[in-house]
């Protein structure tokens, strides 16, 4: 019995597992390199970008014994995987209508983007602390100082993402807030850098993502790093958050129209799921769509008091089977483009048994990124970190290449990213 069969994608069917397509794997928006087709908006999704895929017939197993996917009640708007298929696929330049979009290019390698990514983080970690210790004692927030505080990050994102992410995933900082909202600015600059948006665009993308939550400065901090369910009146409380934000912005005279909508509306989900407003589809700016996915991104891929994180990979996962759920499905495989499977700062183990971090390139080469190795295949610290390049390392001695096999949750084996960041290997 073959193996491998060459299927058109009119012939798919449920519980056959997808193992190569007839184009590269890069320009599409499947998460992983091999998956079982699960429903029928796999098999739909896979028609609209493919004539015909690999399928492994010895991996490929019958439709009962597959868990269903959980479907949304009507009550609840667009979500059902009927409702996917029967929704027509929106083209960016129309979710952005309006404005100019045009692609970048990387203008710097990672090793010399570094230094600058670096200075202009700490310098908007420094800021942020300021500024929002005024908000918290009742001042004013100081939107100037925030846009002059944001634009050497856009800068450095515009030039080469890998950098900026590499370097706020590896700066540790005490509060979680601060953190995530930096974290999540860093996201959402990149994606709209991959989705082609015009530079003072990028600089509203960082602004909404760094205010978006200023409004739990007046929230019960208690309340916030409970490690406990909260009850109905403990969550309308948290949930205030929004408006409290949208009270700091008025009172600062922000009017960027684009920042508003961030922080009023990246609880919104696009089946009507979310808060405040219960808004749904286009109803949601598109801004505030982008601040939800990367708002949620940040947030399970970084520990909190009440969970652990999620490694990069299975982060993603959560955000591609909620499409069109919560997050709009064009966004989410935008979002998936721009930050690729193993962002930079992602742990993961090599087919080795090495344990490395990846470093850069991880957008153009998502399964074979440059990575900084910090332990080896016994997984014991290396006393000097090095750094490999998987693209160009091939099978030797009739060896398989090196490979990533997974990726890791923050910390694991002990690691401290934080302190990887005095360890940093020339790449060359």
């Amino acid at each position: 019995m073959l193996k491998t069969l060459k299927v058109p994608t009119v012939d798919l069917d449920i519980g056959m597992y997808v193992s190569g397509l007839d184009r590269p794997w890069l320009g599409t928006p499947f998460v992983t390199q091999g998956f079982f087709i699960e429903s029928a908006d796999d098999i739909e999704r896979l028609r609209q970008h493919c004539d015909w895929v690999l399928v492994d017939s010895r991996r490929s197993h019958k439709p009962k014994v597959l868990r269903p996917k959980p479907v949304r009640s009507p009550e609840t708007g667009a979500g059902t995987d009927k409702n996917r298929l029967e929704r027509r696929r929106v083209p960016i330049r129309q979710i952005f209508h309006g404005r100019t979009i045009a692609p970048y290019s990387d203008d710097t390698y990672w090793e010399d983007e570094q230094p600058l990514a670096n200075e202009a983080l700490d310098t908007l970690v420094h800021d942020i602390d300021d500024m929002f210790g005024d908000v918290s004692g009742g001042q004013k927030l100081n939107v100037i100082r925030l846009r002059k505080s944001v634009e050497p990050v856009v800068d450095s994102i515009s030039r080469n993402p890998d950098a900026c992410l590499w370097v706020a995933r590896l700066k540790r900082h005490d509060k979680y807030t601060y953190k995530h909202s930096l974290g999540a600015s860093i996201w959402a600059v990149s994606m709209g850098r991959q989705l082609g948006l015009p530079r003072h665009d990028l600089r509203s993308l960082a602004m909404g993502c760094m205010l978006m939550d200023v409004g739990k400065l007046r929230v019960d901090q208690e309340l916030l790093q409970a490690d406990r369910e909260l009850n109905v009146e403990e969550m309308a409380e948290v949930a205030s958050h929004v408006n409290h934000g949208l009270d700091i912005l008025q009172e600062s005279g922000v009017m960027n129209q684009d920042v508003l909508d961030m922080v009023a509306h990246h609880h919104e989900r696009y089946d009507g799921s979310g808060y405040p407003a219960g808004l749904h589809n286009n109803q949601i700016p598109p801004f505030a769509r982008i601040a939800g996915i990367v708002d949620t991104y940040d947030a399970i891929t970084t520990a909190r008091s009440y969970a652990d994180a999620l490694s990069p990979s299975d982060a993603i996962k959560v955000l591609y089977r909620a499409r069109d759920l919560d997050f709009q499905a064009e966004l989410v495989e935008a979002f998936i483009q721009a930050i690729g499977i193993y962002p930079a700062g992602t742990l993961v183990e090599l087919s080795s048994g090495e344990v490395g971090v990846v470093v850069a390139e991880y957008r153009t080469r998502r399964l074979r990124p440059k990575v900084m190795i910090l332990l080896d295949e016994k997984k014991r610290q290396l006393r000097k970190s090095r750094v490999i390049d998987l693209q160009e390392l091939s099978a030797a001695n009739g060896n398989l290449p090196l490979s990533i096999v997974r990726s890791l949750e923050p910390e694991a084996f002990g690691i401290d990213l934080a302190d990887v960041a005095s360890r940093i290997a020339p790449v060359s």
